[in-house]
């Protein structure tokens, strides 16, 4: 069968590529042609259009390119209709996925969409084009389905492509103690700050984090750096404060780290699946927040507790993320009572994400859909 997959970020590119696998598996004449990334061209796709040439984030840099926004989804209908696909399949990114969605539709082509859009937090009226232009819904997180169900839409659970990457990841990792040679790390438990990955939440998040690093120095602090951010950022904001920095190392960190101060996102997800007690940080400008606040419509904003639906990870929010308060729920996470328990909730998360495989589950539905 002929499959057009589109992703249009890093994270789309390796679980689609992780998905094809899994329908090159079942499917020996699986042809591929994709909008994505390097992922995905190495497991045989078409790569039409890469990733890095699609990302314009914040509302500035969208107005600023959408000449290149409107030329691409141009091309990528023209496309589609030259090669015909089977189905099309729809990774995330749904601000151009879900017109392609409409269009596909239109032109009487089966449509599946692989990791939901986070309707479910904002924009709801996109549940209505769901509905209209998607033959069937892959979601990874355990509460979409029963979201979906509520909207009459019938959507598969087929579990957290992220347990495949982080297990990937363990296989290729190494011993831990040659990561720690290798970036100069000493036998001091390590504590991972993980700011984010834009200047301008690093900018807000380590600074408040590094405050907390004199109280203790029976740990070593240690950044984990954003590839596409400079050096000399993280620099000037550390200052002579002792913090170490690691870059493109994130996951090596979090195996030995002994606690981490996180920024809201997929991050304190992969946190939790690695066992490292934290707690979440989210500051941004006041206008910003205010904004966030009347438009998504959810109790927590890390990932963990909203699959959990119920809090097992501290989040510090706004104003709560200052120095007083970092440190009053750092030491909690510190505590061996608590962490027991934090360890228990972090086994229970596991358990209802349902296991690994879910690329190949997502891949066995398709292929018998289709």
């Amino acid at each position: 069968m002929k499959y057009y997959i589109i992703a249009g970020e890093a994270s789309g590119d390796l679980h689609a590529s992780n998905l094809m696998a899994g329908l090159k598996k079942l499917d020996g004449q699986a042809d591929f042609r994709c909008w994505g990334g390097d992922l995905m061209e190495g497991q045989g796709a078409k790569l039409v259009r890469h990733y890095r040439d699609l990302a314009f984030m914040g509302f500035a840099e969208v107005l600023a390119n959408i000449r290149a926004i409107f030329s691409n989804l141009r091309f990528c209908k023209k496309d589609i209709l030259g090669y015909r696909p089977d189905v099309v399949i729809l990774v995330d990114y749904p601000g151009f996925n879900l017109r392609m969605a409409k269009f596909a539709h239109q032109q009487g082509l089966k449509v599946f969409y692989y990791i939901s859009p986070q309707v479910w937090a904002w924009k709801k009226n996109r549940v209505k084009k769901i509905k209209k232009y998607v033959d069937r819904m892959f979601v990874i997180l355990p509460f979409e389905k029963g979201f979906y169900k509520k909207y009459g839409i019938d959507a598969d659970f087929v579990g957290h492509p992220l347990l495949d990457a982080l297990k990937a990841q363990q296989k290729k990792q190494g011993n831990p103690e040659i990561f720690r040679k290798t970036n100069n790390l000493g036998q001091r438990p390590v504590i991972a700050l993980l700011p984010g990955s834009r200047k301008q939440e690093i900018g807000k998040m380590l600074q408040v984090m590094v405050s907390i690093v004199p109280g203790y120095p029976q740990f070593q602090f240690v950044v984990a750096g954003a590839p596409s951010i400079p050096k000399s950022f993280y620099k000037t904001i550390i200052g002579d404060v002792d913090v170490k920095l690691v870059f493109d190392g994130t996951h090596g960190l979090l195996v030995i780290a002994h606690a981490a101060l996180v920024t809201s996102g997929t991050a304190t997800l992969e946190t939790a699946l690695m066992n490292v007690p934290e707690v979440v940080c989210y500051k941004g400008s006041n206008f910003s927040y205010q904004i966030a606040k009347r438009v998504v419509k959810v109790k927590y904003i890390s990932l963990v507790n909203l699959i959990m639906d119920r809090k097992i990870v501290e989040e510090l929010i706004q104003d709560e993320m200052n120095t007083t308060r970092l440190k009053q729920e750092f030491d909690k996470i510190l505590d061996g009572k608590n962490r027991q328990k934090i360890f228990k909730d972090y086994k229970d998360l596991k358990e209802k994400l349902g296991g690994s495989g879910a690329s190949e589950i997502a891949a066995a539905l398709m292929v018998g859909y289709l």
